[in-house]
Formats: C-alpha cells, structure tokens, sequence
C-alpha cells in the first residue's frame, strides 16, 4: 500500500488522498452570457447565489452593479455581459450571481444563467485562438475546451480583475 492511500478502519473504505487533492483540476463551471457558453475552472467558485438586491457605489465603471451583504460580508459584484461589452438586458428569475475567489478577493459575477459542471482533459484545451476583437473579450479567454463536437469557451478570471479599475474593486473584495 503506497502512503497515498490510507485505509478508513471503521468503514473499510480505501481513499487515495493524492485523488482527492485535484478532484478541482480540469473541472469547469459554465454558464450563459448573451447565448454563449463560458467556463471558469470550479477551483475559483466559492457559492452561486441568487440575484439579490445590488447596493450601487458612486464612481464606479459601468459594469460594477455595486455591492451585495453576503452573510454579513460587502462584496463587489461585476455585471459579465456589461464587462464584456455586450448590450445590458433587465435580469430574470434565472440571472444569478456566481461567487469567485480570485487570488484572495471574493467577487459575485452577474451571469444570465448557469448550466453545468464539466471535466476537460487538460489534453482537450487548447491555447485561445490570438485575434483582435473590438469588444476587446477575448482578452479574457484562458483557452478553448473541446467536448464532443463543442467547443467551449474558457475564461481566465483574473485577466477579468487585471486592468486598473477592475483591481480597485478587487480589492474592495479582499478580506481587511
């Protein structure tokens, strides 16, 4: 038996600690923005929650809602649709806010829905195709994840919270 795997004496179950480690790795949660389908690694997905009420803070970029009380905690929240330059549009019963740790900030991003979870090889991404668009979106795409006969669009959380104002409200988000 390797130092892996240990075994549990009161169920006699085998559990390989090294499996359990990167049950994270490869795995993508997606969801729809606009008709399209993007994907960030689940490692980064803290909570998704429902729509709620968005205190607005002066002088912000366009595409920062606000701020939402998340059990007592001030979160920023990012409207994707409007961060990626897409034409806002009123939210429904099915819009939602995915909570995302990035690099030690707790952020919500306003999503149209989310769909699902999915595991792709790392042998199955490949490097994001390197054009220019004018919405300047693609800047924020990590690679492209091949599922069956789907491509899928994965994005880089980070580069969402890069340029200067979108660090600010990152660090609206960090714990003090």
């Amino acid at each position: 038996m390797t130092e892996a795997v240990r075994r549990d004496a009161r169920d006699d179950l085998f559990i390989d600690d090294a499996e359990d480690e990167d049950t994270q790795a490869n795995k993508y949660m997606f969801f729809r923005i606009a008709g399209e389908s993007y994907g960030i690694g689940i490692r980064h997905i803290l909570e998704i929650i429902e729509l709620q009420r968005i205190s607005q803070v002066p002088d912000m970029p366009a595409y920062v809602k606000g701020v939402i009380n998340l059990r007592g905690k001030v979160i920023p929240v990012v409207d994707l649709r409007l961060r990626f330059g897409l034409p806002e549009r009123a939210y429904d019963d099915r819009t939602c806010i995915v909570v995302a740790d990035i690099s030690g900030a707790t952020i919500g991003f306003i999503v149209d829905t989310v769909e699902e979870v999915i595991e792709i090889p790392e042998a199955q991404v490949e490097e994001a195709p390197r054009f220019r668009s004018q919405s300047g979106k693609d800047r924020y795409i990590s690679g492209m994840g091949k599922v069956g006969e789907d491509v899928k669009i994965l994005l880089d959380v980070e580069a969402l919270v890069r340029d200067d104002d979108a660090r600010a409200i990152a660090e609206a988000g960090r714990e003090p």
